[in-house]
């Protein structure tokens, strides 16, 4: 009589009651209720993963890397003036560092301080006299004798002297003609109680405009300069035709003519 060998199973043909696997993770046991236990390589596959570049947190206008857009930033945008190529105070990377540059770190500075932004007439960003002397103080208050540091203290001078008008002078309001609109620049040799008149041809007056005291400085910036919409001393609006502004400065007078086109 032959005896036939019972054939070894593959695979569980009851139900599988436990799984368990080797502390190296390269062996798996499986277990049935037919008592039959199965043991599994276990062969992970490879997986390839791909580098992950994290988005960078730290601000353009942060040129010295140290978390915070500050003095020493503005200073070294500064102390880099003119310089071209590739360089850590090029903030808005056209290759060159200059007024530019330094406009988009005093914003975040001045932003970072809680002041509003400075505007000029065409809604960019405009560096003040007041502003530029605050930074100076603050800079020399850090007492650095880096070269770097200095060169920038100096270029901060020189934009200190040529935000510091030599006369006081009305200028042009603008835009002219206007409706409803205008600003009126103009600038201060020395701090002084400022006031602006309106009158029409006629020379009757029609408003007055108190500004206060205001210190040294350039007001040409929508910001900064004298602001009138348009209206009377009782808030109506005047009728198109050609009006007068007079700038009082001191013992200083000055007299401009501006258009209103409806």
């Amino acid at each position: 009589m032959e005896t036939q060998e019972t054939p070894i199973p593959s695979e569980h043909r009851n139900n599988i009651v436990g799984i368990s696997l080797s502390p190296d993770g390269g062996t798996l046991a499986s277990g049935s209720r037919d008592g039959i236990v199965f043991l599994w390589s276990v062969t992970p596959p490879s997986v390839a993963v791909e580098p992950v570049t994290l988005p960078s947190t730290q601000a353009e206008e942060d040129v010295n890397s140290d978390g915070v857009v500050n003095i020493q930033d503005l200073v070294l945008v500064a102390s880099n003036f003119g310089e071209t190529g590739q360089n850590v105070a090029d903030v808005n990377g056209d290759s060159v560092v200059n007024i530019e540059d330094l406009v988009l770190v005093a914003r975040a500075v001045v932003n970072a301080a809680g002041a509003p932004t400075l505007l000029d007439r065409d809604m960019e960003v405009n560096l003040t006299r007041a502003e530029i002397h605050q930074w100076l103080q603050e800079a020399r208050q850090a007492d650095l004798t880096d070269p770097t540091f200095q060169r920038g203290i100096v270029v901060l001078e020189r934009l200190l002297t040529m935000l510091t008008p030599k006369e006081t002078t009305l200028l042009p309001n603008y835009p002219n003609p206007f409706n409803p609109e205008t600003w009126i620049p103009y600038q201060l040799a020395e701090s002084t109680d400022v006031s602006i008149s309106i009158h029409a041809a006629d020379g009757k007056l029609v408003r007055t405009l108190n500004l206060g005291n205001q210190p040294v400085g350039i007001y040409e910036s929508r910001n900064h300069a004298a602001y009138w919409d348009g209206r009377n001393e009782l808030g109506e609006s005047v009728a198109s035709g050609i009006y007068f502004y007079t700038l009082t400065a001191g013992d200083f007078a000055a007299t401009r003519k501006m258009l209103i086109q409806k």
